[in-house]
């Protein structure tokens, strides 16, 4: 039997500490605006990749910010006000070529201790769809990645996730899911599976979320974890539709999936994050035969992406906004070109438990020793 050491014994319990703290609403931690994405200024601060998909292999080429605005692939609608991207559902694309579609990320990125918010009405899906609402470091592997919503082909359910280098899993999560596929998040792993977590409802992903009328994903992004809720339309917590300009954690319940920090030290394997949605067809995830298989029938390529388009009437996302928040007290926005190191605040606002915490884990150290 493995014995633990003094030091990893420690770690444990300030893990366990923090996640009692956070469960009995001691660390009910505050959130303020710092930024939003909506109306007709949606895409002003988004960088348009402008290549083919040579990222995941995908049947797809990332259009310029020219191409999308003119094709009508990436454009606010005006009777709703909401943000549209999409993939090319009206071009004939012949064999040996791809089909445009988008991949926008935020000029911006944003440091532990933010929060944001996607308001989303409709999601891509549909064979040989590969769409994603996430985050990353410039640095990847190395700043890590946030996947807040992905999903594959016909799948019915959400799935999220964290990719890092190796060192970070899932460690005893506080979190409403029973689905995790996997624990390891390094992207050495299982070839970058990832640490995944689904969610069990059908209303998070494809044909259900659009009839629910959409819903809601709120990402935590934490020095003691990260987090991820989804709320369907009627669901969505009052905070959240009043566009209160605050949030407190506390009002959102427990999340869907969690990676505490005593399984992956976040300081350690995150840095500021861009924003980022995609939509890819086939590629590494999607197009891979087994997966493939699974909810559709055909080959990925010659089946779906090849012909006219009309496979691709759902393949688009609709958004009525994301909004981004900063622990109470700090700013955590990064500008584009800016130094990330100048943007962080002298304290990241840990209240007042902290402080507490602190004192309960000195008490019980002497039991350890």
């Amino acid at each position: 039997m493995r014995s633990f050491t003094t030091s990893t014994s420690l770690s444990l319990l300030v893990s366990a500490v923090w996640q009692l703290a956070r469960l009995e609403g001691a660390e009910a931690t505050t959130y303020d605006v710092i930024k939003q994405y909506a109306g007709s200024t949606f895409f002003d601060d988004w960088d348009f990749y402008g290549n083919f998909d040579n990222l995941t292999n995908g049947d797809a080429i990332f259009v310029t910010e020219d191409v999308a605005s003119s094709s009508k692939l990436a454009y606010v609608d005006p009777s709703t006000n909401r943000a549209i991207i999409k993939v090319d559902n009206t071009s004939t694309v012949p064999f040996n070529e791809k089909r445009n579609t988008v991949r926008i990320a935020s000029k911006d990125r944003f440091e532990v201790g933010s929060l944001w918010i996607a308001d989303m009405y409709h999601v891509p899906f549909g064979c040989s769809v590969w769409p994603a609402w996430w985050s990353q470091a410039p640095g990847w592997p190395d700043g890590g990645e946030i996947d807040t919503f992905e999903g594959v082909n016909q799948v019915t359910m959400n799935q999220m996730g964290l990719h890092t280098t190796g060192g970070c899993t899932q460690v005893n999560p506080v979190q409403t899911s029973n689905m995790i596929n996997s624990t390891d998040c390094n992207f050495q792993t299982n070839s970058n599976e990832g640490c995944i977590v689904t969610n069990p409802t059908t209303k998070s992903y494809g044909a259900d979320f659009a009839s629910a009328g959409g819903g809601v994903f709120v990402t935590e992004f934490a020095e003691e974890g990260i987090s991820v809720w989804f709320f369907s339309r009627s669901d969505v917590p009052s905070s959240i539709t009043s566009n209160s300009s605050s949030i407190n954690i506390s009002d959102l319940g427990t999340p869907v999936a969690n990676w505490p920090n005593g399984g992956c030290e976040i300081d350690s394997f995150f840095k500021a994050q861009n924003l980022i949605f995609d939509i890819t067809l086939c590629g590494d995830f999607a197009g891979a035969a087994s997966v493939f298989a699974e909810t559709c029938s055909g080959t990925c390529y010659t089946d779906y992406v090849v012909g006219d388009g009309s496979n691709y009437a759902n393949a688009y996302f609709d958004v009525a906004s994301v909004r981004v928040f900063s622990t109470s007290g700090t700013n955590t926005l990064v500008q584009a070109g800016s130094d990330e190191n100048a943007a962080l605040p002298l304290s990241r606002g840990v209240s007042w438990t902290f402080t507490a915490v602190t004192a309960v884990v000195g008490l019980l150290i002497g039991t350890v020793v």
